[in-house]
């Protein structure tokens, strides 16, 4: 079988993404499986490896192979192919939310996207990206799925978190938790169980197990504490049901996360950002992942944030973006 193409996308230059962009593209036991790109800027990478030689993270700095079509790339051991955009100024600042950063961090995504649309490239594996400097960049899009989205033209799309086989996709993302309340409707619902037992399918799970977390303690307690679970989600999944979806619930939210990382479900809908990501991150924070579902791209991604607290100074891990590359490459093998 053919090595998978993968284009990592750099992130944002200011953040931790070109370190481990570069130190996952070194990864032997990566490229072994994959062929690797990274979508970004030169200057910025070359900057990243010699911090990161200087820290010893690197042997020694990598040859760079700048290129404009991915027929260019060498996919050699010891060569870093990239897909140069030349948009980051040499002097930018590492760890400081700046709005060129962010719109670099947008041109890297728009590139990747035209790549996979061409079918140029198999997958792609984002860096991350800093919501404030695309909103100072004046990019129309909140973040990656949004980006991606449009981009790609997906009528829908949801974020999957996976991490040690437990895989969660949630009904709202990045909203209060009084307006995720208020999203979480029968429709929204059972939108999210329907793309979730499609795509699961799509990568392999032929016959996918779900279950639907409730929204209150106890999942309402019978209308205890709360009467969404009766109003709305009850009513999604029996409709589910009527379609031949494989799913149980809603289920108190405390304890649903364990059953499922036992192996009993194959995926949880969670009702909202923190009630997936704890449980997640709990697990490991360097081994979750993000993908991206309802795209005609296959895209994962780093599940954590730019951490300019540390961009720069060579000491980044880049456990997470490797798994990312492996689901990956994973799912594009079935």
């Amino acid at each position: 079988m053919a090595k998978p193409t993968i284009a990592i996308t750099m992130g944002d230059p200011a953040g931790i993404g070109p370190e481990i962009s570069l130190l996952s593209a070194v990864d032997s036991s990566v490229t072994e499986q994959v062929n690797l790109l990274i979508v970004g800027d030169l200057k910025r990478l070359k900057q990243a490896a010699d911090v990161l030689h200087q820290k010893g993270r690197l042997s020694e700095v990598p040859q760079f192979n700048a290129i404009e079509d991915v027929k260019e790339a060498r996919f050699h051991k010891g060569t870093v192919d990239v897909v140069d955009l030349n948009n980051v100024p040499e002097n930018l600042p590492w760890g400081k939310i700046d709005a060129i950063a962010g719109k670099s961090a947008f041109e890297f995504v728009e590139a990747a996207v035209k790549l996979a649309n061409r079918k140029e490239i198999d997958a792609i594996a984002t860096a991350p990206i800093h919501k404030e400097a695309w909103k100072l960049a004046g990019v129309p899009y909140p973040g990656h799925t949004e980006a991606l989205a449009a981009l790609s033209g997906a009528q829908s799309s949801a974020m999957m978190l996976v991490n040690k086989g437990l895989r969660v996709v949630h009904v709202t993302t990045h909203v209060s938790l009084k307006k995720a309340i208020d999203m979480a409707t029968k429709e929204r619902v059972l939108q999210r169980i329907l793309l979730t037992n499609s795509s699961l399918k799509q990568f392999g799970i032929q016959s996918p197990k779900l279950a639907v977390a409730g929204i209150n303690p106890h999942a309402g307690e019978a209308g205890l504490f709360g009467d969404e679970e009766s109003l709305e989600i009850q009513p999604a999944l029996e409709e589910a049901k009527q379609q031949s979806v494989d799913v149980s619930g809603p289920y108190p939210p405390d304890s649903i996360y364990f059953r499922a990382a036992s192996g009993e479900f194959d995926a949880v809908i969670a009702q909202y950002h923190d009630q997936g990501h704890i449980a997640i991150k709990m697990l490991g924070f360097d081994t979750g992942i993000n993908v991206t579902l309802g795209l005609p791209i296959l895209r994962t991604s780093v599940d954590h944030g730019t951490a300019f607290d540390i961009a720069g100074k060579g000491i980044a891990r880049e456990r997470s973006m490797i798994e990312a590359i492996e689901v990956a490459k994973q799912f594009l093998q079935g």
